[in-house]
């Protein structure tokens, strides 16, 4: 039965005690404050506690939006060339319009005659061939004396030596397109206008496969040395021809390795200054020698730039180039000019190395290939897609020189 007045319930076992009243709390100013008994999985933060927690994750809130501003840049490289948009859209359009345009039979050998040099820059042999054997006066790699009897055994396991008919200049004019390793051409969306040169030529190990959209995807010819060489057999998809520069002797006993697939000896491979691939997934037929002329002809045009005398030993970019106006009626370039003012400026497209790399370097004289290069541009025998080719006075009057022999990222300007 309920008793309303006393708010209780009879218990229908009379013999059972009554439950304890509850005592009635009274206020105290001095109570401890509740402390959560283990396991009981209440959880109380103080006003002190409250603020720490407030602060620690406001900061981790700022920290993920702004520390990607300051990450090193190689690692903010590896996110690849999904995410940035072109930085100049002028140049862009400018190889829309050029790639439009038509081709000119003969363009490039006829604005090289306003050059006092021109005829230092034509008619120079491209590749060593084995029906043709010349009496050496230099060595590599200005040319091969000394080296007869290793270039021999490599022409022998050659296949073929001159130019396959698909890059002669015989029928259609014919564009090139050298692609250098600058840093320049990071973020530069010129990978479509690449592929659409009839002869795309790419240097020792730049790297194609993911960054095609700021160099392209396809190479027609990669001049290497073995130092240089990918490692990597997905940088030869779509390669047509691998192309070696010599630089030594040993350098056309490893081309003998590499075609025959017989394995350089231990000691030999000890001479190289780093590792060397020992296969390239590629058949005989697209192996070739670069002809020493290319390297021995751009060098003496070069030493016109150069405050000191003597033989110069060009970059296997600058070479390229005066290789290109030997196969194409029409020669473009991407990637090309150190920008020597701006030391911590990208040097090459593909990694984080600063231009001021460059410093440590007394082989090549980068400053002289700039003044040449500028030169050819100006006078309308090649066109610079990526704008880093115009000549300052302060490159005039201080000339750098550079130096590799030859380290990988002094290759090519």
């Amino acid at each position: 039965m309920v008793t309303l007045n006393h708010l209780s319930v009879e218990d229908p076992h009379h013999d059972s005690p009554p439950p304890p009243e509850a005592p009635i709390p009274t206020p105290d100013c001095h109570r401890q404050p509740l402390v959560p008994k283990p396991g009981s999985g209440e959880f109380f933060l103080g006003r002190r506690d409250n603020l720490a927690l407030s602060l620690v994750l406001l900061i981790g809130c700022y920290s993920a939006i702004l520390i990607p501003v300051y990450f090193p840049l190689d690692q903010v490289a590896t996110l690849g060339n999904d995410f940035h948009h072109p930085k100049d859209l002028v140049l862009l359009n400018r190889s829309a319009t050029l790639l439009s345009g038509p081709c000119r039979p003969g363009w490039c050998l006829n604005h090289l005659t306003s050059l006092s040099f021109s005829a230092g820059l034509v008619d120079i042999p491209v590749f060593v061939q084995q029906d043709r054997p010349v009496p050496w006066e230099l060595s590599p790699p200005l040319g091969l004396q000394g080296s007869e009897e290793h270039l021999a055994l490599a022409l022998a396991s050659l296949p073929e030596h001159s130019l396959p008919p698909s890059l002669g200049r015989e029928g259609s004019c014919r564009r090139c397109m050298v692609v250098g390793n600058g840093g320049v051409l990071h973020g530069s969306h010129l990978g479509s206008h690449i592929d659409q040169y009839d002869i795309i030529i790419r240097l020792n190990n730049a790297p194609v496969p993911g960054f095609e959209r700021d160099a392209g995807s396809r190479t027609t010819i990669r001049l290497i040395y073995p130092e240089g060489a990918p490692h990597l057999a997905k940088e030869y998809k779509k390669t047509t021809i691998v192309a070696l520069v010599v630089f030594k002797s040993l350098d056309l006993d490893w081309l003998t390795s590499v075609i025959t697939k017989q394995p350089l000896s231990f000691w030999s491979k000890m001479w190289f200054w780093r590792e060397v691939v020992d296969d390239i997934p590629l058949r005989p037929e697209n192996f070739r020698i670069l002809h020493p002329e290319i390297i021995h002809k751009t060098g003496q045009v070069l030493q016109r730039y150069a405050r000191k005398q003597g033989n110069m030993v060009p970059t296997l970019g600058a070479s390229a180039v005066v290789m290109a106006l030997q196969l194409c009626d029409h020669v473009s370039l991407a990637g090309f000019g150190y920008d020597m003012q701006h030391p911590g400026a990208r040097l090459h497209y593909y990694e984080a190395i600063r231009m001021d790399a460059m410093k440590a370097q007394v082989v090549h004289d980068v400053s002289a290939e700039k003044l040449f290069l500028g030169d050819l541009v100006a006078a309308g025998a090649v066109t610079d897609l990526t704008g880093a080719l115009g000549v300052s006075s302060t490159d005039t009057e201080h000339p750098v020189n550079s130096t590799c022999t030859p380290p990988s990222h002094c290759e090519p300007v």
